[in-house]
């Protein structure tokens, strides 16, 4: 079995890299691989998706490499790889982004990226933050509300459909922290930053059927 971190410019994955392969050597989960080749990404058997910075520019730097694109949407969609997006990676599973200019995500999981509405605080939201469960799913086993994640991030996805929450945290109101369904999960936290909750979660992918 092997996973594919997606390398599309748009991140540094060496510590998504080094939590991975620690987890995949842990569970047993065979060989880490970061790529951007469409093949490669083709043949995988769980696909991460990374992403730092501006929505749009994460957007166009990976669908601007059409075939890449291409490969991550028929192995998501058709063969119903295990797929998480992590940060940016995160919010493109969205119907669209809203920072800058109106940019179209996959629409895996409706909703929109609108900026962060916390009056009195400060952002971006950096820093440590106590999640809160709102659906249990495999990939959270032994995680519980309280367990904290690493976030950076000044946009978050608005929901359209509650049942595809899993969990959210409170900074001056809900900010939606995990999203998924069927075989695609996305967090807008940085798991391979979040310590032992962090790399519980990536074990857990590691280990997912859907």
């Amino acid at each position: 079995m092997t996973t594919v971190l997606v390398d599309y410019d748009s991140g540094n994955l060496h510590s998504a890299q080094k939590a991975f392969e620690r987890m995949a050597l842990e569970t047993g989960a065979g060989p880490v691989i970061v790529s951007s080749d469409a093949d490669v990404v083709a043949r995988a058997d769980r696909i991460v998706l990374p992403g730092d910075g501006a929505f749009p520019h994460c957007r166009n730097e990976l669908f601007g490499r059409t075939a890449l694109a291409e490969a991550i949407s028929e192995a998501v969609t058709t063969r119903a790889v295990p797929f998480m997006g992590i940060c940016v990676g995160m919010q493109m599973l969205a119907t669209t982004g809203h920072e800058y200019t109106p940019t179209a995500g996959f629409d895996w999981i409706s909703g929109d990226i609108r900026p962060i509405n916390a009056p009195g605080q400060k952002i971006p939201h950096m820093g440590w933050n106590d999640l809160i469960i709102d659906t249990p799913h495999p990939v959270l086993d032994g995680i519980t509300s309280g367990d904290h994640a690493y976030f950076v991030h000044s946009y978050a996805m608005d929901v359209a459909d509650p049942a595809h929450r899993l969990a959210h945290v409170d900074y001056a109101g809900d900010i939606t922290a995990i999203v998924g369904r069927d075989n695609i999960i996305g967090m807008q936290f940085h798991p391979e930053k979040s310590q032992d909750s962090g790399l519980r979660m990536i074990g857990n992918f590691l280990r997912w059927t859907p």
